[in-house]
């Protein structure tokens, strides 16, 4: 969903609508792939907000209740191509492209020491080790640089640790001219949240540079998943009362969140998902949950963006059950999807929601800024939004303004059978319209966008949600707002019935065809991204009347590894390669399977398939049986040619 860079939309506020056409280009060999992805990299530093919570425990383990492991990787950003987060650095810079080193892979790289002094530099990152797995593994490349002369003494050092355990030091006696892979094995830390670090050291004079690139911690093994795949818990009703401070960069107010347990194993506890807290700290939250009723708050997990409420008896199969909070959100300076740019707001994946388990247990994934980590239910949400009247609010849902007390205005805005709920404040420009088929669409647009631009981006919203909708079903969520920004590093985002957007006609037609694949035909987007994204370009390709002709000739694999159907795991260890692969490659996947079902097949296909998962949740599996069934030839060799397992 992150749409661009990873929908491939912009890599630089210089050259948008460049670079928007772009997207739909034949995929890159992997070379210049990954030299425009390291050109391009501009991932936002970290925010922090206000914490009401007392002394969280952020240092538990990311749980999961059946004994059960999903191989994973869980270093975030292993690559250094997604910008510093979530790394801690002991001085700014060690995460870098400039010139004298050089990357294992990709433009960017982690360079400690190589000052020539008594020095210290120390590189970390919090990580969560899956419970029930057998094998953790730490992977990097090290590459040692050296000016010591010695072939005996250990002048400057680099360690390897993780939490307090040192795994191994490495030496200038370990001077190579290239990089050397490093594998340690660190299963004794599964179930534990821990950090991993290096920590160079340099003694007085004679320079050593330790570069370290491509870190990874790969989880395998432990025991079978349960087998009641049901996921749970279900149908979700969510009530929120929020109220804003005067520029809307602050939210307060209570939630509920009501469920029913759909699977046969009963439920003893409940997760939230705390998103936004990526953008800050375990110290200084943006999001806080407090005064938990309806269960008992445990710990904080996943760097604090997953909350544990046991529940006060367990709750059987078809059995609800209602939990509610205080909540308090602070709104991040930055032109984000979760930040203010300026004066304008945007408030996506703030309310905390409820995580999914299934047949491998709870979903606890870390947040991704490459992408995304959301996988969520079909919900409903009822959120009321008291705030000034000056500021405009447009959200998820269909909204109806009431005045409030002196100056405010009290925005309510129902959605049912949605996923997410997002909100912008601000003192938008709106201009409203129709589309053909009688949808109403809303354009908010921030300071510095023209007239034209906005009369544009309502011209291209009302002829892609209709084109969209004629492919794969009705447009079900009454009204689509969008923000319209040109300083989003990320190009766009899409919730439902609401998107985020630059002033791209492709960009914009991109977010709104993501209303079908994530939001009506919903997947888990951390283990399975090319649901959406691919899907979701295949889809804006077939609106702007593009039909990937020889898409598929330029495609160039980095490693056996790479696979369309990769998580988001290998893909933080790999951001380079994201959105060639996921985007490009996975999109030109699907215009191969349409030539090879015919066009009317490919389109009856598509929309059968919307159709049956409507609401509901789409699996590779799932897709790869409904092709087979729509083609008279056996597909097995196609999914091994296109990498697409599952």
């Amino acid at each position: 969903m992150r749409a661009t860079p990873h929908k491939a939309f912009a890599a630089t506020m210089t050259a948008v609508a460049a670079l928007a056409t772009a997207a739909l280009l034949p995929a890159v060999p992997a070379a210049a792939s990954s030299a425009a992805a390291g050109s391009a990299r501009t991932a936002p530093a970290a925010q922090s907000g206000t914490s009401a919570r007392t002394a969280p425990a952020h240092q538990a383990a990311a749980p999961r209740t059946a004994a059960a492991c999903t191989p994973a990787q869980v270093v975030a950003n292993g690559g250094f191509e997604g910008g510093t987060s979530p790394w801690s650095q002991s001085q700014t810079g060690l995460i870098t492209n400039r010139t004298g080193q050089s990357a294992h892979a990709g433009g960017y790289f982690a360079w400690l020491n190589g000052v020539g002094s008594t020095h210290t530099d120390t590189l970390s990152q919090s990580v969560t080790i899956p419970s029930g797995c057998s094998t953790a593994t730490l992977t990097f490349w090290l590459h040692v640089d050296t000016a010591e002369r010695t072939t005996s003494v250990k002048y400057d050092t680099l360690t390897a640790k993780i939490g307090s355990t040192t795994l191994a030091t490495y030496s200038n006696l370990d001077k190579n001219t290239g990089y050397v892979q490093k594998s340690i094995d660190v299963s004794a830390f599964a179930g534990q949240t821990v950090t991993v670090a290096f920590t160079g050291s340099e003694d007085s004079s004679l320079q050593t540079s330790f570069v370290v690139d491509d870190v990874a911690l790969d989880t395998s093994g432990g025991t079978v998943p349960p087998a009641d795949s049901t996921r749970t818990p279900a149908t979700p009703s969510y009530t929120v009362n929020l109220s804003s401070d005067a520029n809307g960069f602050v939210w307060t107010g209570h939630e509920t969140a009501s469920f029913t347990n759909a699977a046969a194993t009963p439920l003893n506890e409940v997760y939230l998902r705390l998103w936004d807290n990526y953008h800050g700290t375990c110290q200084a939250m943006p999001i806080n949950v407090t005064n938990v009723t309806g269960g008992t708050a445990g710990a904080l997990s996943v760097a604090c963006t997953a909350l544990k409420i046991t529940l006060p008896a367990p709750l059987n199969q078809g059995q609800s059950a209602t939990i509610g909070f205080d909540l308090a959100i602070t709104v991040p300076s930055g032109a984000d999807r979760f930040g203010h740019d300026g004066a304008f707001s945007n408030v996506g994946n703030a309310l905390p929601v409820l995580a999914v388990r299934d047949g491998a247990g709870w979903h606890l994934d870390p947040y991704t800024n490459n992408g995304e980590s959301f996988y969520s239910l079909a919900s409903d949400f009822d959120v009321t939004l008291d705030h000034p009247t000056n500021l405009m609010v447009p959200a998820t849902g269909t909204s109806v303004d009431t005045p409030g007390t002196s100056g405010r205005t009290v925005t309510r805005a129902t959605a049912a059978k949605v996923r997410d709920f997002a909100w912008g404040a601000g003192p938008f420009s709106k201009i409203s319209g129709t589309s053909a088929a009688g949808t109403p669409i809303n354009i908010y647009s921030v300071s510095g966008i023209s007239a034209s631009d906005a009369q544009s981006m309502l011209s291209t919203a009302k002829t892609a949600i209709d084109a969209h909708a004629a492919r794969f079903g009705a447009y079900p969520y009454g009204e689509l707002d969008a923000i319209i920004d040109n300083n989003y590093w990320f190009g766009g985002m899409e919730y439902p019935g609401f998107v985020l957007d630059l002033v791209s006609t492709t960009a914009l037609t991109h977010e709104i065809g993501h209303q079908w694949f994530y939001g009506i035909v919903g997947d888990d987007e951390y283990t399975s991204p090319w649901l959406d994204e691919a899907f979701t370009d295949y889809a804006t390709d077939l609106a702007l009347g593009k039909t990937g002709t020889n898409c598929w000739n330029s495609v160039s694999w980095a490693s056996s590894a790479e696979k369309i159907t990769n998580s988001m795991a290998y893909w933080d260890a790999n951001s380079s390669r994201y959105s060639t692969v996921v985007y490009g490659y996975g999109k030109c996947a699907l215009h191969d399977l349409r030539r090879q079902l015919g066009d009317t097949a490919m389109a009856k296909l598509l929309k059968d398939y919307a159709t049956s998962h409507w609401y509901g949740v789409s699996t590779t599996a799932e897709f790869k049986a409904a092709a087979q069934a729509a083609s008279s030839t056996d597909l097995t060799s196609f999914w091994t040619q296109h990498r697409i397992e599952g």
